[in-house]
Protein backbone atom coordinates (compact mmCIF):
# COMPACT_ATOMS: atom_id res chain seq x y z
CA UNK A 1 0.00 0.00 0.00
CA UNK A 2 3.01 2.35 0.05
CA UNK A 3 4.23 4.49 3.01
CA UNK A 4 1.58 6.80 4.55
CA UNK A 5 2.81 9.91 7.15
CA UNK A 6 0.85 9.87 10.34
CA UNK A 7 1.22 12.38 13.02
CA UNK A 8 3.54 11.19 15.66
CA UNK A 9 0.97 11.50 18.54
CA UNK A 10 -1.87 9.88 17.00
CA UNK A 11 -3.62 7.05 18.26
CA UNK A 12 -4.02 5.50 15.04
CA UNK A 13 -2.14 4.39 12.27
CA UNK A 14 -1.74 4.08 8.20
CA UNK A 15 -5.32 2.49 7.15
CA UNK A 16 -6.84 5.13 9.39
CA UNK A 17 -5.61 8.20 7.76
CA UNK A 18 -5.43 6.68 4.24
CA UNK A 19 -9.22 6.69 4.86
CA UNK A 20 -9.16 10.01 6.02
CA UNK A 21 -7.59 11.17 3.10
CA UNK A 22 -9.60 8.97 0.69
CA UNK A 23 -12.56 9.11 1.84
CA UNK A 24 -13.83 13.31 2.71
CA UNK A 25 -17.40 12.55 2.66
CA UNK A 26 -18.97 15.16 4.59
CA UNK A 27 -16.61 16.77 7.13
CA UNK A 28 -19.04 15.51 9.46
CA UNK A 29 -17.40 13.76 12.58
CA UNK A 30 -18.82 11.31 15.46
CA UNK A 31 -20.72 13.35 17.88
CA UNK A 32 -19.50 13.73 21.28
CA UNK A 33 -22.33 11.62 23.06
CA UNK A 34 -21.09 8.95 20.56
CA UNK A 35 -17.58 9.02 21.32
CA UNK A 36 -17.92 8.90 25.34
CA UNK A 37 -20.62 6.38 24.72
CA UNK A 38 -18.17 4.03 23.04
CA UNK A 39 -15.79 4.76 25.96
CA UNK A 40 -18.98 3.71 28.33
CA UNK A 41 -18.86 0.09 26.91
CA UNK A 42 -15.14 0.20 26.61
CA UNK A 43 -15.09 0.64 30.27
CA UNK A 44 -17.97 -1.72 31.31
CA UNK A 45 -16.77 -4.77 29.05
CA UNK A 46 -13.15 -4.17 31.19
CA UNK A 47 -14.83 -4.07 34.43
CA UNK A 48 -17.05 -7.09 33.54
CA UNK A 49 -14.62 -9.56 32.10
CA UNK A 50 -12.04 -8.55 35.24
CA UNK A 51 -14.97 -9.35 37.86
CA UNK A 52 -15.70 -12.80 35.45
CA UNK A 53 -11.99 -13.57 35.48
CA UNK A 54 -11.64 -13.19 31.74
CA UNK A 55 -9.53 -10.94 31.42
CA UNK A 56 -6.30 -9.86 33.04
CA UNK A 57 -6.67 -6.91 35.62
CA UNK A 58 -3.59 -5.25 34.51
CA UNK A 59 -4.34 -5.07 31.27
CA UNK A 60 -8.42 -4.65 32.11
CA UNK A 61 -7.20 -1.92 34.19
CA UNK A 62 -5.24 0.04 31.31
CA UNK A 63 -8.49 -0.74 29.26
CA UNK A 64 -10.57 1.29 31.97
CA UNK A 65 -8.15 4.54 32.20
CA UNK A 66 -7.92 4.79 28.67
CA UNK A 67 -11.72 4.48 28.49
CA UNK A 68 -12.49 7.14 31.51
CA UNK A 69 -9.98 9.47 28.76
CA UNK A 70 -12.52 8.87 26.24
CA UNK A 71 -15.63 9.23 28.39
CA UNK A 72 -13.71 12.51 29.58
CA UNK A 73 -12.98 13.59 26.36
CA UNK A 74 -9.52 14.04 26.21
CA UNK A 75 -9.38 11.87 23.02
CA UNK A 76 -11.86 13.34 20.98
CA UNK A 77 -8.96 14.64 18.62
CA UNK A 78 -7.93 10.94 17.78
CA UNK A 79 -11.58 10.06 16.57
CA UNK A 80 -10.97 12.11 13.12
CA UNK A 81 -13.14 9.31 10.71
CA UNK A 82 -15.95 11.07 8.73
CA UNK A 83 -19.49 9.74 10.27
CA UNK A 84 -20.60 8.06 6.71
CA UNK A 85 -16.80 6.49 6.33
CA UNK A 86 -17.75 2.56 6.39
CA UNK A 87 -14.43 0.88 6.85
CA UNK A 88 -13.70 1.00 3.23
Amino acid sequence: MGEMNVPEDAYYGASTMRAVLNFPISDLRFPRGFIKALGLVKQAAAQTNMELGLLDPKIGDAVVRAAQEVIDGALDEHFVLDIFQTGS
